[in-house]
């Protein structure tokens, strides 16, 4: 019994998150989590993206119990889930809808059946293009292009001295940044990171093609310095009008046509990620999501606060304050098939189609041990996807051949698959 005037002690959440405009956001509206709330306080680690991985990698696999729910992607959640890292949510509360999520992406944060993860956002790639340079080039975007058009496209609407490039791709080193681009492009060409039996295949005819295709493409008709762009580099050159084409992140969407960000705003039009005519298109599939680390000893306060920001009570709340062209996007059905966010958001229907076409457990043409569609779903990858990163941004900069960066990236992943006991 607490004595008069004694002070309830509120428990204090630890909540490490990205630095990303969607989770900064979530920050500014928590009163309406702590009016419903006011046994539980927040207290928030916000972190570039590359650092928080490494934080929350090591309190995870030390049980360090650092942080009571953690923002990690889909390529953690099945692999922590595995080791016995994560908390399943199975509290998440009656009025939660876990059957509204969409499927590719609660797919992607579940493990057996049992959700691990709630998505914040979800996101696939698509392709935005410039509409009044299509026009003036007399060319008509099909809602599904080959990678063929999107080339031809691109050195027709490219106007070098007028600083306007036909298009703009990842050319940054890492597992997040040129990989992600890359191995999806690579898989709707046909080509996979390993065979059945884990063995590399970046010495495979499919592997050279992508890379070639792709380094030719950027020469013809990508701007000078691609190596060094990621996707902020990009979404820069884009809103300043500089790009005719951009295939990258879907949730760049709201960015682009944005007239606060945007030079190009009311010019933009969109298209499902490029195919090869194989069945699969270069789109990827990812969410940043919330979790509850083993070490935490607050997992029914941590399960409130999930539920909260990613429920729908949230996406209302944030069309509320910033207007629905704003809500995180890619998770809910029910968000798609809202009149309002639809009328918002010209951008809606492409991003569904895109997530909706990305299939985690099949990700390429020819099959393979592993899923994940940008990426692959074992431990090993971050350091091999930075590796293999690094060689094919510096066969893009020029600094080797393409024969040559394939032949390192065989070389360095067989040698780690062999060390890692893939390999038999």
């Amino acid at each position: 019994m607490l004595a008069v005037g004694q002070a309830y002690a509120a428990e204090k959440l630890t909540i490490a998150t990205v630095n990303n405009g969607d989770m900064v956001r979530m920050q500014t509206l928590t009163d309406d989590f702590k009016a419903k709330n006011p046994d539980i306080d927040l207290e928030w680690v916000t972190l570039e993206e590359n650092v928080l991985r490494q934080k929350v990698t090591t309190d995870i696999a030390t049980k360090g119990g650092q942080f009571d729910v953690l923002t990690i992607g889909t390529y953690e959640v099945p692999i922590w889930a595995k080791k016995g890292w994560l908390v399943p949510l199975d509290h998440l509360g009656a009025d939660y809808d876990t059957a509204d999520l969409l499927p590719p992406i609660r797919d992607g944060l579940s493990l057996d059946g049992k959700l691990y993860a709630a998505p914040f956002y979800g996101e696939s790639s698509m392709v935005m293009y410039r509409k009044d340079l299509f026009e003036k080039a007399g060319l008509t975007m099909p809602d599904s292009p080959t990678w063929d058009f999107i080339a031809e496209a691109a050195k027709k609407i490219t106007d070098k001295p007028g600083e306007v490039y036909g298009i703009c791709l990842r050319g940054k080193a890492g597992w997040g940044e040129n990989m992600a681009f890359l191995t999806a492009m690579s898989n709707s060409f046909g080509a996979r990171w390993f065979d059945e039996q884990w063995k590399p295949q970046f010495d495979q005819p499919e592997w050279k093609d992508t890379l070639s295709f792709y380094v030719n493409l950027m020469k013809e008709a990508g701007p000078p310095g691609a190596s060094s762009n990621g996707f902020n580099e990009n979404l820069a050159l884009f809103n300043s009008g500089k790009c005719g084409m951009w295939i990258d992140a879907t949730v760049a969407a709201s960015f682009v046509t944005n007239p606060k960000d945007s030079k190009v705003a009311d010019k933009v039009g969109f298209a499902l990620a490029p195919n090869k005519g194989l069945g699969k298109n270069a789109n990827w599939l990812w969410a940043w999501s919330l979790a509850v680390p083993a070490g935490s000893k607050k997992t029914e306060a941590a399960e409130k606060f999930i539920a909260w920001a990613t429920s729908k009570g949230y996406l209302d709340l944030v069309a509320s304050k910033e207007g629905w062209a704003n809500v995180p996007p890619g998770t809910r059905a029910s968000l798609y098939a809202n009149p309002e966010y639809q009328k918002a958001a010209p951008f809606a229907k492409m991003t569904l189609d895109s997530i909706n076409s990305a299939d985690p457990t099949h990700p390429t043409v020819k099959p393979v041990p592993y899923t994940g569609v940008q990426f692959v779903a074992i431990p090993e990858f971050q350091g091999l996807g930075t590796t293999v990163g690094q060689l094919f941004s510096a066969a893009l900069a020029g600094k080797s051949t393409v024969d040559e960066a394939l032949a390192s990236a065989q070389q360095v992943t067989t040698r780690e698959m062999t060390k890692a006991g893939y390999i038999k």
